[in-house]
Parts: C-alpha cells; sequence; structure tokens
C-alpha cells in the first residue's frame, strides 16, 4: 500500500496532504490505484542514487558540458539544434514556443554557435527522464542535453534588446545569453554577484520539492531527511511536514509518525487539520492508541472550529467509546498468508466463477526486461488468475489474466457480472499515451470487456469516466443491476467516495449517486464489495484501529445501516482493505500491509470460526456533553434515561470528560436521553437503541442567560416565535416547548417579572383581531402558570391586534401565508430582574 497512493492500482489515498486530489490513487500500499497520478509513461527506471551521467548512457542520451559562462543559468538544457545566427534561429525557436515549449537559445562565444533548447531544468535527472520520454511524446525528433555548470546569470532583457552581449554593462537575456568572460569570476558585475547570492532554497530542496511533485514520495523522503540533518533554514515548518507526508503517503507509519511527532513539538500550534490528521494515523500505524485517541479529538474540534482552534487535547468524543469496544473485542478468525504473494504488491481479489479469484500483483513472469513503476520502482500493476485449494483456502497457480486486458500501465480491482460474461476493472488513463489534466495529473478510469467466444475483448471506457477526475475499485451487486465504484468526483463528501450507478444496458448507466454520509466521510472510502446482506469497503475517515480498516454495512430497502468496523485481527493498526467474503461459509479474502507479510501488501485467507456469535446485551448509548458556545465539555452533569412513556429507569453523572454511557438496552426500543445542569437549558433527545451497536448521542448545552436579550432599548426574554394557528389562541406543542424555556429562566431568576404581548396578522375585522390576539396572550398567561410561575409575575397580557405588524401585509399589498404567519406571535417583555 505504500506506493499506489497516486496511481491507476497502485495509489489508495486519495488527495492526502499537499497533493489532495492529485493524490487520489487506489493505493498499493493498500494495494490500490491511485486516484490522480503524476507518473510518466513507463521508461528506463531512474534512480535517484544514479549520477546524471549514469542515467543518460543508460538512455542513450548524448550529453555535453559548459563551465563558467556568464549571463546563463545553471543547470540541464535539452537541446535540439545548433544554429548560426540569423532568421532561422528566431524562426526555429518561435515554432517551438508555439508548441508549448519554454523554448529559447544560448549563444557560446567561443563558437559563435546558438544552441537551442526546449526546456530548462535545474536538475539532471529531471533533464533525462523528460528527454527520455520525448517530452512525453510530444517532440519526435532527437535532442540531447546540455549541462552548464559555474556560470552566472544576469537580469533578463526583452528579446529585442539584446545586443549579443556586445556591452558588458546591457542586461542580457538567458534566452540570448553571451560568454565574454569563461572562467573570471572575479570579473562578475555586482549586479551579477548579488543574484549570485540571492538567498533561495538549496539545490537538495528543490530537488526533493521536485520528487514530492511528482509524487515520488520515497525518492522526496530521503533527500528532505539528508536535508534535515543539516539543520539550520531546513528545519522549518514546510520541509518537516514534506518529509512526514512523503513517509505517510508511503505508508511507513514509523517514521512518519517521527516527523508529525517533530513537527508537533516545534510547530504544534500551526498545526493544520490535515496534519493532526495524518498524525493520529501514524501514531496508530504504531500502536499508540491513547495519544491517538487525543489527536483525533483535536482533529474533530478543528473541523468544527474551521481550523481556528489550538492543541487543546482536553476534549474527548464519542468516537473514543467506538475505538475501546473495537480494541476490547477480537473475533475468532483464522487468517492465512498465501502461496501467491511475492515481494511486490498483492491485492484486490475477486471471485471468479465458484473456484477462481482474480487478484492483482506488481510481480512480472516476463523473461525480458521488466518494466518499473517510478513510485517504488516495482513493475507494473497486471490482473492474475488463481484457482482456490478449497483444503487449505489457498490460491494456486497463478497466471496472468487476458492479454487483452493487461497493458503496460496498471490494471487492477476487477468486477464480474453474475454470469461471468462482463468485466469491470481500473486502468490509467491513456491513449497512445497517458493521458493528464490541467494540473499534469493522470487519473484512473474504469474500462468495460465482454468475453465472446471464451475471450475478451478490447476494453472501453464506461461512459461516467472523466479526464479531470478518478473513477476506479468497480464492484457490482449480486443480480449485475448496479454498478459501485470509488471517485474525487464532483459531488463527493471526501477525498474519495463511493458511488453507484444503475446498470441500464451494455455500457449504458445511470447518473452516479454518492452513498451518503452513512457509508462515505471527509476522507477516503475506498474497495467496495456488496453480497447479498452488506457492503464491504475501507475508510480511513471512520473510526478504526489505523491506516485503511474494512467496514461493513447491512443495507435495506430504505438504504445503508451505520458502516460497523470488523475488528481485529482482520483489521490492524495497517492499512487492511479489499475484503470479499462468501457469506454462506464465512470464508474470504483480504489484502493488507501488515508486518510479517511477504511483500508491501499480501493476500490473506480468512474463515470466521464463530459465526455471528455476539455478546447477550451490547446494546448501549453514549455521548458527551458539551458546553454550546465554547465547545468545553461539561462534566457533573446529571444524565437521565427515560422510557418511551417518560418513566425514568437509570442515572449518571457525567465523566471529569463529559462523557456517558447506558448499557444493557433493548434493541429498537425508543428511549429519551435527557440532560440537566443548573444554569443550562434541558437537552432532551428521543433515540432507539441499536441492535450489537453503541448509539452516539451528543448533549449540546445552551445557558439560560442567552435567553436575555435587549432589542431597541427593551429587554425581552428571546425565544423562538410563539406562534398560533390561524383563528386559534391555543398553546401548539411547539410554542409549549420554547414557553417551557421560559419557565425554565424565570425559575433561575426568581425576582424577574415580565408581560406578555400577543399579535395577529391583517386578515378579518380590526376589532376581532384584537380580542383573538387578547385571548392568545391570556392562553399563554395561563400555560405559565400552570407550569408554575406566581401570578404576580406576570405584570400583564395583553393583545394588540394587528396593531404592530413586522411586516408590511396590512391589506395593502398581497401577502403569502408565510408571511401572515410571521405576524401571529406572542412576546414578552422583562419588567424587572
Amino acid at each position: 500500500m505504500k506506493q499506489l497512493i497516486t496511481t491507476c492500482l497502485l495509489l489508495l489515498s486519495l488527495g492526502i496532504g499537499a497533493q489532495n486530489i492529485q493524490e487520489t490513487a487506489i493505493s498499493q500500499a493498500t494495494g490500490s490505484i491511485d486516484f490522480g497520478s503524476s507518473e510518466e509513461d513507463p521508461a528506463g527506471v531512474i534512480s535517484i542514487s544514479e549520477t546524471f551521467e549514469e542515467a543518460a548512457k543508460k538512455n542513450d542520451i548524448p550529453y555535453r558540458s559548459f563551465e563558467g559562462l556568464q549571463g546563463v543559468e545553471d543547470g540541464y538544457y535539452a537541446i535540439i539544434g545548433v544554429f548560426n545566427e540569423g532568421k532561422n534561429l528566431k524562426r526555429a525557436v518561435k515554432k517551438l514556443k508555439k508548441k508549448g515549449f519554454d523554448a529559447g537559445f544560448i549563444l557560446n562565444p567561443e563558437n559563435n554557435l546558438n544552441y537551442v533548447y526546449l526546456q530548462h531544468f535545474p536538475f539532471g535527472l529531471e533533464a533525462v527522464d523528460a528527454v527520455a520520454s520525448k517530452f512525453d511524446g510530444a517532440y519526435k525528433d532527437d535532442i540531447w542535453i546540455l549541462s552548464l555548470e559555474n556560470s552566472f546569470p544576469v537580469q533578463e532583457a526583452s528579446f529585442s534588446d539584446q545586443n549579443n552581449g556586445n556591452s558588458d554593462s546591457k542586461a542580457v537575456s538567458v534566452n540570448e545569453v553571451t560568454y565574454t568572460m569563461l572562467n573570471e569570476t572575479s570579473h562578475l558585475s555586482d549586479q551579477a554577484q548579488q543574484i549570485k547570492e540571492t538567498p533561495n532554497k538549496s539545490k537538495l530542496i528543490q530537488r526533493a520539492d521536485y520528487y514530492f511533485d511528482k509524487m515520488w514520495y520515497a525518492e522526496a523522503a530521503k533527500l528532505y531527511e539528508e536535508a534535515l540533518t543539516q539543520g539550520g533554514a531546513n528545519y522549518s515548518y514546510e520541509i518537516i511536514q514534506k518529509t512526514a507526508d512523503s513517509y505517510y503517503f508511503n505508508t511507513n507509519m514509523e517514521k512518519a509518525y517521527e516527523w508529525y511527532n517533530v513537527l508537533y513539538d516545534k510547530y504544534g500550534k500551526d498545526m493544520s487539520a490535515d496534519n493532526v490528521f495524518k498524525y493520529a494515523h501514524s501514531l496508530k500505524g504504531t500502536g499508540n492508541y491513547a495519544r491517538s485517541k487525543r489527536l483525533m479529538r483535536l482533529y474533530n474540534k478543528k473541523m468544527k472550529n474551521g481550523e481556528t482552534a489550538g492543541l487543546d487535547e482536553k476534549i474527548t468524543l464519542p468516537n473514543e467509546v467506538v475505538l475501546d469496544e473495537i480494541l476490547n473485542n477480537e473475533g475468532d478468525y483464522e487468517l492465512k498468508n498465501l502461496a501467491i504473494n511475492t515481494e511486490y504488491s498483492e491485492f484486490s481479489p475477486i471471485f471468479l466463477e465458484s473456484n477462481e479469484v482474480v487478484f492483482a500483483s506488481a510481480k512480472d513472469s516476463s523473461f525480458l526486461n521488466t518494466r518499473r513503476y517510478k513510485w517504488n520502482n516495482q513493475p507494473y500493476l497486471d490482473l492474475y488468475v488463481a484457482k482456490i485449494n478449497e483444503e487449505s483456502q489457498d490460491l494456486k497457480d497463478a497466471i496472468k489474466f487476458s492479454k487483452k486486458i493487461n497493458t503496460k500501465y496498471h490494471e487492477a480491482s476487477a468486477a464480474f457480472s453474475p454470469d461471468n460474461t462482463t468485466m469491470y476493472f481500473t486502468r490509467n488513463n491513456y491513449g497512445k499515451k497517458l493521458k493528464r489534466d490541467k494540473n499534469g495529473i493522470n487519473h484512473l478510469k474504469i474500462y468495460m470487456s465482454k468475453k465472446v467466444d471464451g475471450e475478451w475483448t478490447e476494453a472501453v471506457e464506461v461512459p461516467f469516466n472523466s479526464d479531470n477526475y478518478s473513477t476506479g475499485h468497480p464492484a457490482l451487486s449480486p443480480d449485475g443491476k448496479q454498478l459501485y465504484f470509488v471517485s474525487d468526483m464532483p459531488g463527493s463528501i471526501g477525498q474519495t467516495d463511493i458511488f453507484v450507478v444503475d446498470v441500464n444496458g451494455p455500457n449504458s448507466f445511470s447518473e452516479p449517486r454518492n452513498l451518503g454520509p452513512e457509508i462515505n466521510t471527509e476522507r477516503k472510502e475506498m474497495f467496495p464489495f456488496i453480497n447479498e446482506k452488506k457492503l464491504y469497503f475501507s475508510s480511513d475517515g471512520h473510526t478504526g484501529l489505523g491506516g485503511l480498516d474494512i467496514y461493513g454495512a447491512a443495507y435495506t430497502e430504505e438504504g445503508f445501516e451505520k458502516a460497523k468496523n470488523l475488528g481485529r485481527p482482520v483489521n490492524s493498526n495497517k492499512d487492511d482493505f479489499s475484503y470479499i467474503i462468501n457469506e454462506e461459509n464465512q470464508q474470504g479474502f483480504f489484502a493488507s500491509n501488515r508486518p510479517n507479510g511477504k511483500g508491501d501488501d499480501d493476500i490473506y485467507s480468512f474463515k470466521r470460526l464463530v459465526v455471528e456469535e455476539v455478546p447477550a446485551s451490547s446494546n448501549a448509548i453514549a455521548g458527551v456533553i458539551t458546553e454550546l458556545i465554547t465547545g468545553d465539555v461539561m462534566p457533573q452533569t446529571l444524565v437521565e434515561l427515560l422510557d418511551e412513556n417518560g418513566i425514568k429507569l437509570k442515572e449518571m453523572v457525567a465523566d471529569d470528560d463529559g462523557s456517558f454511557i447506558f448499557e444493557d438496552l433493548e434493541a429498537d426500543k425508543k428511549y429519551t436521553i435527557k440532560a440537566t445542569n443548573d444554569t443550562y437549558f434541558e437537552n432532551i433527545q428521543e433515540v432507539t437503541a441499536l441492535e450489537n451497536d453503541t448509539l452516539q448521542v451528543d448533549a449540546v448545552m445552551r445557558k439560560l442567560k442567552e435567553m436575555i436579550a435587549v432589542e431597541d432599548g427593551i429587554k425581552k426574554l428571546k425565544t423562538d416565535m410563539i406562534h398560533f394557528d390561524f383563528d386559534k389562541s391555543y398553546i401548539r406543542k411547539d410554542a409549549s416547548e420554547e414557553l417551557d424555556k421560559l419557565v425554565e429562566v424565570m425559575t433561575e431568576y426568581p425576582n424577574m417579572v415580565i408581560k406578555i404581548e400577543s399579535h395577529t396578522d391583517s386578515r378579518g375585522k380590526k376589532a376581532y383581531n384584537k380580542y383573538l390576539s387578547d385571548r392568545r396572550a391570556k392562553s399563554t398567561r395561563e400555560y405559565l402558570i400552570a407550569q408554575g410561575i406566581a401570578p404576580e409575575r406576570i405584570a400583564s397580557a395583553i393583545g394588540y391586534g394587528e396593531e404592530r405588524l413586522l411586516n408590511e401585509c396590512d391589506g395593502s399589498v398581497a401577502c403569502t401565508e408565510k408571511q401572515h404567519f410571521l405576524n401571529r406571535r406572542s412576546e414578552f417583555i422583562i419588567v424587572s430582574n
């Protein structure tokens, strides 16, 4: 899973950190396809351990070096030809620029020749990479590389102002650089020397940034860490964060934790919610659940406060209760690492027929040179098929899937129709070469193939693909009528969401529908698998043990129920994903990059030894009490559990962290949770207990004094408007709830005296309206007295009819029912308190 978070089948993290949507991958470290890759077309592998010369020779690229030239920038130039001065020179440069190249030319005064280049690169390996791919096929003719060292750039001038270096005092453009002094640094102008000494990022950091932006995180991490050992200015927030992110995206959680910890200690107050989330997940990945829970509290608080909260780790959230449940309950499973696993990544198994499994692997069975994927220097992913050994539940005799399906790019995550004649799978977006969006990202797409006369046909795209976002991880419903998939398309809740389309016919589908917040979170949901009972998927957004965890969500005609973590040992503190199961025998397969495997990601078989055995009473209601304005927890708050008839069953006082829990409840039974605190309004919530699960119920308390407000110099008790039905004066249910709040405030302030004013709309006769409003005022007064308010504390209760309208609905203009409704109200004026 470490390596695939950014391209088709290898990259599972969609949009984290600095890359966000660019990393939409179906990761290999989670064995997936990344949902957006900046990966180049396959070519010879270029390693950062190589020198420029070694890489150029290996790729058969000619090169030449010049040194000590004034007025030109050091680096590497992709040269397409050498010209004498004249119209042909300018015409060649102009033509290249029209084709989109950052072209120019360099004049060598020693031979008076001009070297026309396509692009300048700060690093040699970057230049080799571009030239070896012929600039992604954009330039077909010969290219060689010119290396310039110890040169001294000067201020640029416009093309028309150049004098070809005949005057030392005139600024010279890098496009027409001249060399008046070779190897004579003492003669540099003060201006050139000043530019040379301008502080910038070191070349080491620039090189690391280049690899980071290309999502080559393993290589970026090495360079960042090398820079950090030098200390000084390199020990900045940005570089420490990118070091940690590089390890995180490669799912090296130990190293990610090491550098997030440094970032936290040095720049903790400045950490974003995304930084905190990844720090918390790296803690889970190292087994430090207690600290991770504290950091997840901070993450949730930052999300609620719009990134404005500081690093206060004292807030308890309900997901802590869920995590404790997962840690304390371990299923009885038998797991087995399969024989087909290699030192590379194997993942994404799917049933084919009754005795075969198709899966993705980065191994390569060819005898010739193997193409390599630059993210992790592994071969590109292909689909394989293997037979199931029913006795051992192992996979054997793995061979490559159809040549019509496997290509030189990534293929992974297949799904098959019930009759096994149609398949869907994920592949990089490419035609003759990889296609990229405007940001240079190569997205993933879902392809479909039909089996005709026993052979799979050339795959075609499904119509809901796009060059601007990724689709992948297809999964078919048991009847083949719905296709589930993962995407970062518009309408996503998080970094990657699970969507569904109806299969209307051959390559004909409905519009994609998001599965909604019961399934999708603001983070990543991946690898769906659906059978007759449940939808299974992986996520790092729901509460889990670390990395990606596997969840199951039962479904009914009304939709999906709450997703539930499958717990240990299927889930671990690493990435666990691509889970499939035969519900009849409770056997199946999943992938994980947990320790002691054979490769980056391995496929495991599992068998549940105890089927659907659950504790006798695991139904509970839990939550946390917090204050509305500050968000602080409220310990010592009284919490009562009432039945549907209002009879108290249990009560408890919230713990120091504001949490409470009621256990041993009846499933599917309605309860009322009532939280009370002296100077706060009661918080009352009606809920229904879940079967074998803990229902999370947050109670947010509002202070009584917040109802007291001053409007136009008049002190009032501000409730939501007390409304009446047309031509009626009785107290409606919604009105009684607001009047109960008023009773609470007057009880808290025993000396408070109020007067009641009631109003009507303008419809009907004025005299009758005044009579009706007076009845409403008296009805309100009687309700308050019935709730225990002394009569003398209500100075008056008077109706004003239509004399004090809130809008222009006085009968002279047409008004809606809603506009008239606003005028039928009661107000409460504070006479004394």
